[in-house]
């Protein structure tokens, strides 16, 4: 059997046991004790009828299944499959699927458990799975196929930027095989001038840092983007403005803090790449303040020691600065 060699000699690809983030996702390979989470969320008719690969029912034994073929596959490179798991709370909300052929051409299919759809949950795991393959894998075309009453995914390809291309059959041996499908794709030009125009977002953060060593982390409220993610206080930076000054106001108005500009201390900064825009945010500490730490945007506060840190879910983008900041202090 053979597989299929990368193009690049420096692909940075997902390996068996890699993972993939996004703002709110963490796509992860799946492992055996996924077998009854997924097995439920398969079993629900109101998933199972748009799947046409997806047998009915699907107990236990066949999500092994699932779950042994797609680190085979992985293995030999012909498909790249994953657990779609929220970084908030860990929990195993779906599973996505990237296969790529002999011509260089991928096919996406992604099912979210019922309570987890709707959400943008989806879209953003498709949008990560699509830029692993035209980055990491460089594929020409990345497809996907919907049922034509299956609004709902129609909806998530075309915001993950696929346009339909026609009609055609649904493939697959279980009850949606033979039914007529709407045939959706991606090309890789098109995906670079988007990928290449998202903008770049330039932020501030600060690790207040208290008199026993602990550093404030803010949990970002419900209904705002990256809801329930701990992250270091700190915001945009506006335009006309140093990073300084935007902590600084930040501070004020998120925590009721009056900090001055030599207090800031530059210790790292993060460049990350998500889909929809480019971040880049230094980070200072900060052991002098006036008042008294306040949530005044409804995120919670907490003081967490160094060596805790990295136990909080966090944005993607700040991951990397905790073992930099925990050398430091």
């Amino acid at each position: 059997m053979s597989t299929i060699a990368p193009k690049s000699p420096c692909w940075s690809g997902v390996r068996p046991g890699g993972t993939l983030l996004t703002k709110n996702l963490r796509l992860r390979p799946l492992r055996g004790s996924d077998a009854d989470n997924l097995s439920a969320q398969g079993n629900d008719p109101d998933v199972a009828r748009w799947m046409a690969d997806l047998p009915h029912p699907f107990p236990p034994e066949a999500a092994r299944g699932l779950i042994a073929r797609a680190a085979t596959d992985g293995a030999e490179g012909r498909a790249f499959g994953f657990g779609i798991e929220r970084i908030r709370d860990g929990v195993l909300i779906g599973w996505i699927e990237l296969r790529r052929d002999e011509s260089n051409v991928g096919e996406v299919t992604v099912w979210l458990g019922r309570a987890y759809g709707g959400k943008g949950s989806g879209t953003e795991a498709v949008r990560r799975i699509v830029r692993f393959a035209f980055r990491d894998l460089n594929l020409d075309d990345v497809r996907g196929r919907v049922l034509l009453d299956n609004a709902a995914s129609a909806r998530m390809l075309a915001k993950a930027g696929f346009t339909e291309k026609g009609a055609g059959m649904c493939g697959g041996s279980v009850s949606c095989a033979g039914r007529p499908a709407r045939l959706c794709a991606l090309a890789r030009a098109v995906w670079r001038a988007r990928y290449d125009s998202r903008p770049m977002v330039r932020a501030a953060a600060a690790a207040l840092i208290d008199a026993d060593g602990r550093v404030l982390m803010a949990r970002r409220p419900e209904g705002k983007d990256m809801a329930g993610l701990w992250e270091f206080p700190g915001g945009k930076v506006h335009a006309g403005e140093t990073p300084e000054a935007a902590l600084i106001r930040e501070l004020a108005e998120e925590l009721s803090l009056d900090v001055r500009e030599s207090c800031l201390a530059p210790i790292a900064f993060a460049s990350h790449d998500y889909d929809d825009f480019h971040l880049l945010m230094p980070l200072f500490a900060c052991r002098v303040w006036k008042g008294t730490p306040t949530p005044r945007e409804g995120q919670d506060l907490r003081w967490v020691q160094p060596t805790r840190l990295a136990d909080l879910p966090m944005p993607p983008a700040d991951v990397p600065l905790v073992p930099l900041l925990r050398d430091l202090l």
